[in-house]
């Protein structure tokens, strides 16, 4: 799928409205890091992966992702239903009992778009790894991107990963981590030192680059575009995403304690009216 800028802005702002829209209604969920990611998910799925929302789950000849933080649901989810894979007016039912759509995506319920159950923090990028070292057997030259968060590097499992990666020559890898400096608890920097990701990164073999505004489409797309041109290349590519939490709203941006709170009515309408209706709200 491919779109000019300005449309995949109006997704994306679209995309925004859905995700405070859903987290409000149930008075659960996780708008901070949603709206943070909003412009990643819209260029990877509106741009840069080649994918068919028929879903086929095992996404031979198509580019797959994986959702590592699954608490950041809205967002996976909106996409998804904004790129086809269901009913746009599915996103009602968001965390409400039977729904398919709930808190962390699950497979059980069959829904379009998701290949993993997802939530339990450290496993999305074991995972990708093995979609992508099973693509590379399967002669299936496809990619394979995964997202994580960066208060989730904290898991020791991300790093065994990281380690197996390079040493088995996943090349067909591109993963990302949402690099706010914010985690539930507070920033990084004070819950646990994340440190020098990019040399962390690069000691353990990865190629590293650097998106410097992940909250700018243009600047997104060109470092994804970056990221796939350096695939092929015996190494596994990791993309430093810096966002900010909330994005798009103000009273959101700037702040850990949005990480999994939902606005209350008056705060719903204040976001709304900071956020454009592009496609109709479902």
């Amino acid at each position: 799928m491919n779109a000019d800028i300005n449309k995949l802005e109006q997704i994306a702002s679209q995309v925004r409205r859905d995700i405070v829209r859903m987290v409000h209604a149930c008075k659960s969920g996780h708008p901070g890091g949603s709206l943070g990611c909003t412009d990643y998910f819209v260029a990877l799925y509106f741009h840069m992966m080649k994918h068919d929302p028929a879903f086929n789950m095992d996404g031979q000849g198509e580019d797959l992702f994986f959702l590592s933080n699954g608490h950041i649901s809205p967002v996976f989810y909106s996409t998804l239903a904004r790129a086809g894979y269901f009913p746009v007016s599915e996103l009602t039912t968001f965390r409400k009992i039977n729904s398919r759509l709930q808190g962390h995506p699950t497979t059980h319920e069959n829904l379009p778009g998701i290949r993993v159950a997802s939530g339990s923090l450290g496993q999305g990028l074991s995972v990708a790894i093995g979609a992508a070292q099973a693509k590379k057997l399967n002669k299936d030259d496809s990619l394979v991107y995964v997202l994580m968060g960066d208060g989730e590097l904290q898991e020791g499992q991300i790093w065994e990963a990281a380690l197996y990666a390079p040493h088995n020559k996943i090349d067909n890898l591109i993963a990302a981590v949402d690099y706010n400096g914010a985690q539930i608890d507070g920033p990084t920097n004070t819950v646990l030192s994340l440190g020098n990701l990019k040399a962390k990164w690069e000691a353990f073999g990865w190629t590293v680059v650097e998106v410097t505004n992940g909250n700018d489409m243009s600047t997104v797309i060109a470092g994804l575009e970056e990221a796939k041109s350096l695939t092929g290349n015996g190494r596994p590519v990791v993309i430093l995403l810096h966002t900010e939490m909330g994005n798009g709203v103000d009273f959101m941006m700037g702040t850990h304690k949005w990480h999994g709170v939902a606005p209350n009515d008056e705060q719903l309408a204040t976001a709304l009216d900071q956020l454009t209706e592009t496609l109709g709200d479902y």
